[in-house]
């Protein structure tokens, strides 16, 4: 429960922060953390693969 309490904190101070950049300012930081998260989910695809 404690875990979900930090979570939306978290989400609600992203989300304020997001609210007050302009928009090609956050399009910018959401392409690259969709390019992080796309290489993570590759890398940790990979090592699953080579686990098993």
């Amino acid at each position: 429960m404690l875990f979900l309490v930090a979570l939306f904190l978290l989400m609600s101070l992203v989300v304020g922060a997001a609210a007050h950049t302009s928009l090609p300012v956050f399009l910018i930081a959401a392409t690259a953390i969709a390019g992080w998260l796309l290489v993570f989910s590759l890398r940790e695809r990979r090592t699953r693969a080579r686990q098993h």
